[in-house]
């Protein structure tokens, strides 16, 4: 069993006490075990939210840090592991929640200078029924098992909780060119590949329990394909987006029809989307209408 690790929280505009309560209460558990706690605030605008992110440094070995300017998820990822002590980083996203009593001791037991956990989806569906992220992302769910991530090691890596070696990521961090949201996760993966760094994918899963409304979530959509679109040739192979527009590329035709008809129907596509009932196909055509229209 490791004895020491570095808990490693990025933040912005959303509190995150709770999470940092579950993991220390954890590692506090833990007969012997060094470990800190370290939240990065990546330029909050909220007040209220960095007022009560602040009762973190109240907490025992934790530390709520704010910084002034937002760096973007590489960045503030990367400062991180700089500031650091121990030799075992834990990346976890602040609006995970930990739902494993054994959370940390499966991290702490587990083999490999790479190791994802994966997460669950948690939530009511009947408070939940016409939120799209929750109805995507529980669609999804089945295809997030440490099995099926073990089929597609690198592709089916996410930075939400992972554990890595200081070392390792050190002498790999994340490419800083990833300042908005999206695939900064997926060109990690790229480039522990491309080094033979292997990922260990395990059935140790956060919570994700707390979701966006509909609007937001298409707008972060919306600028994942944005961010896809710009690093398209560093991400080819490993996004499934990619793929697919490869394929239709294949077929011109289809593709000019595809785009009129997108063209027509985008504005009434994503207002229902935006709306109480939305539709996972309506959602997955819009992406693929909005990430064609971006080129």
């Amino acid at each position: 069993m490791k004895n020491e690790i570095s808990i490693l929280i990025p933040t912005y505009n959303d509190v995150c006490v709770d999470l940092v309560k579950a993991l220390t209460r954890q590692c506090e558990a833990v007969s012997g075990l060094q470990f800190e706690i370290l939240v990065a605030d990546d330029g909050s605008t909220d007040a209220e939210v960095i007022r009560q992110n602040s009762y973190i440094n109240n907490i025992y070995r934790c530390k709520y840090i704010l910084r002034e300017e937002n760096t973007g998820r590489a960045c503030i990822r990367n400062w991180l592991a700089q500031q650091a002590r121990h030799e075992w980083l834990l990346f976890i996203d602040s609006h995970m929640a930990v739902c494993k009593d054994d959370f940390i001791t499966e991290y702490l037991d587990a083999e490999g200078d790479v190791v994802y956990g994966g997460y669950v989806v948690k939530g009511d569906p009947l408070q939940l029924k016409g939120n799209l992220r929750y109805i995507y992302e529980k669609k999804a769910e089945p295809f997030h098992t440490a099995e099926q991530r073990a089929c597609s090691p690198y592709q089916d890596f996410h930075t939400s909780n992972f554990m890595i070696s200081r070392k390792l990521f050190v002498n790999h961090p994340l490419d800083v060119r990833f300042r908005y949201y999206g695939y900064e996760d997926v060109l990690f993966g790229k480039q522990l590949q491309r080094a033979n760094v292997p990922i260990d994918h395990i059935p140790n899963p956060l919570a994700f329990d707390r979701f966006e409304d509909n609007a937001h979530f298409v707008a972060k959509t919306e600028e994942g394909l944005r961010t896809l679109h710009a690093f398209q040739n560093d991400l080819k192979g490993y996004a499934r987006m990619l793929h697919v527009v490869s394929q239709l590329d294949k077929h011109p035709l289809v593709r000019r029809l595809f785009l009129w008809m997108y063209r027509k129907r985008k504005n009434s596509w994503r207002a229902s989307l935006c709306g109480p009932s939305p539709s996972l196909l309506v959602f997955k055509l819009y992406k693929l209408g909005y990430f064609l229209e971006l080129s």
